[in-house]
């Protein structure tokens, strides 16, 4: 590896069923993740390192479609939790949302992060996931509970605290299978790498990259969008009727400020900015679905989903499940 030479999708797969065995120590992990720091990561690498984690994953299997809203991670924005908030808007709107998710490696609070802080309790029971879908139209499958590989690297990500190629891997690893995918990516080379592997899956999928780097649409620039019909830059106006600057969707610097901020927006309590770029996300997701003639059709019943009410009903009726 530290010759640049590259895995094969087999080699790929295998070095992941040893990390997953506790056969690495610490410092070798710590390398192997290093080395695409230095160099790409090639598409057979990716797919045999996802092949190694599906083929592992503690089984799910949930009745009817399920969407799953993404980013990435790793684009050291420190953004609120938009893709989260999304998902609950989705829920809204009557789709199910099977979100899969992490604590943040590379930002304060990820999704895993704020879900917990507001009373989720992570579980990987296929009973309890379908109830929580069935009465609220959302659930969440925290990646360690479903990825034996991902808890045995789960501290060294946090100690090396930037981004690395298994933040690649979450969107594609999702132990529901998803029917439907948004899904944000930090670069345009990593927006290339996901819409060839989407392609093969075969299901219906949207990719994003804000042209300023976030891995979701940020309304800060223009965003890149990507489906199965091709690619098209949209300005800020299209998608969210407005520019925010980065200020106006910073994160805050706890995860307890995350959470207050994410409670403030679903409860109809955001700012313009924030409410703008949670819709323009959970529009672009129910559009995804094909139920919709256009954006704006889909915007507009992710507007009627927060500002009814019905977002906030389902996120407050996911807690009350939990015991």
């Amino acid at each position: 590896m530290l010759e640049h030479k590259t895995l094969t999708q087999p080699a790929a797969k295998e070095v992941m069923l040893q990390l997953a065995k506790g056969i690495y120590n610490d410092a070798e992990i710590a390398a192997f993740i290093t080395v695409y720091l230095m160099r790409s990561i090639t598409i057979e690498e990716l797919q045999g390192f996802r092949d190694g984690l599906l083929e592992l994953a503690v089984p799910v299997h949930l009745e009817g479609d399920v969407m799953d809203i993404v980013g990435t991670g790793g684009d050291g924005k420190n953004t609120f939790n938009i893709s989260t908030l999304a998902c609950f808007i989705v829920a809204g709107a009557g789709k199910k949302v099977a979100k899969h998710g992490n604590y943040g490696a590379s930002s304060i609070s990820g999704a895993s992060n704020v879900m917990e802080t507001l009373g989720y309790k992570f579980k990987a029971t296929n009973d309890s996931l379908q109830r929580e879908l069935d009465e609220s139209n959302f659930t969440f499958l925290h990646a360690p509970q479903f990825h034996p590989a991902l808890k045995a690297v789960a501290q060294i990500r946090r100690n090396l605290g930037f981004r690395t190629f298994f933040n690649m891997l979450g969107p594609m690893v999702n132990p529901a299978k998803p029917s439907y995918q948004l899904v944000g990516v930090y670069n345009l080379e990593m927006a290339r790498i996901y819409n060839y592997l989407l392609q093969q899956a075969g299901n219906p999928f949207t990719i994003i990259h804000s042209l300023d780097g976030y891995d979701e649409i940020s309304l800060t620039a223009d965003t890149k969008v990507i489906t199965a019909k091709g690619e098209q830059i949209l300005s800020p106006e299209q998608l969210g009727k407005r520019t925010v600057s980065p200020i106006d969707i910073h994160g805050g610097n706890t995860v307890e400020e995350a959470a207050k901020i994410f409670i403030k927006i679903l409860n109809g309590e955001g700012t313009w900015a924030q409410n703008a770029v949670v819709l323009a996300n959970a529009a672009m997701a129910l559009q995804c679905t094909g139920d919709f003639n256009s954006y704006n059709d889909a915007y507009n019943v992710a507007v009627e989903s927060l500002e009814s009410g019905k977002a906030a009903s389902s996120f407050k009726k996911l807690i009350s499940l939990q015991s």
